[in-house]
């Protein structure tokens, strides 16, 4: 099942995508977003409403819509620790996005007028569906709704400037994030999604969740382990070898780049560069 918050002209709410076709979720008071649907309970039991409208005719928004947390993970690709001079980190190297950060499918990005220096970052994210503290990592996958892709826009020149990265990461927009969120039966094995990303029709990132030092399941462990995770909370896995920050000459974002981040699990986000 591919689930979707768009919005029909009339306000935002919580769909079921099916092909071009979109539907809201059947029910006597349809949720208002798919993180709406998770805190509402299981996803056992939803269903759409009718045959829906075509997606063309609605507005695409971020599936969750207001997460109690969004969590970073750095350095998570072999290729990419490798590309950084980095060895390869014990424990999950991780930071905090926040609600402001939310850029929907399709949307145009401005770029922070104090950075010169903006970067990509090809991310597959995953969504927690329970409330979820101290989880086994056998037990894990049992707490993920489903996956979803997210570009970890990142003002390197300030993400330099303290350890913690955090200046880069929190300006505003700079997590598009969509088009679904993908439940683990239709995504397919958590060590097995593919993951691309082109600038202006060019192929910069390409890899999959097989090269990740920690995998998803060792997050959940791990990240349980420190915080009670709460239904909605979007942990995005870390960026492929490629970023533009790390190629010679560095590739830095421009106004009027076209950056598609793309799976065939998770389908394609794109993001105009304002």
């Amino acid at each position: 099942m591919r689930l979707v918050t768009y919005d029909p002209g009339d306000g935002p709410r919580a769909g079921i995508l099916d092909g071009d076709r979109v539907s809201a979720v059947a029910g006597d008071a349809p949720p208002a977003s798919v993180d709406d649907l998770l805190r509402a309970g299981p996803l056992d039991d939803v269903e759409p409403a009718g045959q829906g409208v075509l997606l063309a005719e609605v507005t695409l928004l971020a599936p969750v819509q207001r997460p109690s947390k969004i969590v970073c993970i750095g350095l998570n690709y072999g290729a990419h620790a490798a590309e950084a001079g980095i060895d390869p980190p014990e424990f999950p190297t991780f930071f905090a996005k926040f609600a402001n950060a939310l850029a929907a499918p399709g949307a145009a990005v401005p770029l922070p007028s104090y950075s010169e220096k903006v970067d990509y970052e090809a991310e597959v994210a995953f969504v927690i569906g329970e409330t979820a503290r101290e989880v086994a990592e056998g037990d894990a996958l049992s707490v993920i709704a489903g996956y979803t892709l997210l570009n970890d826009l990142s003002a390197r020149d300030y993400q330099f400037k303290t350890p913690q990265w955090m200046p880069g990461k929190v300006f505003d927009q700079s997590a598009p994030c969509g088009p679904a969120l993908v439940t683990p039966d239709e995504a397919g094995p958590h060590d097995a999604i593919e993951i691309a990303l082109d600038r202006n029709g060019e192929r910069l990132q390409e890899s999959s969740t097989a090269d990740l030092i920690h995998s998803i399941p060792a997050l959940v462990a791990q990240l349980s382990m420190l915080m009670t995770l709460e239904p909605g909370d979007l942990v995005a896995t870390g960026t492929p070898a490629g970023v533009g920050g790390a190629r010679e000459p560095h590739i830095w974002l421009e106004p009027g780049d076209e950056v598609v981040v793309s799976s065939p699990q998770l389908g394609r986000l794109e993001t105009r560069i304002g």
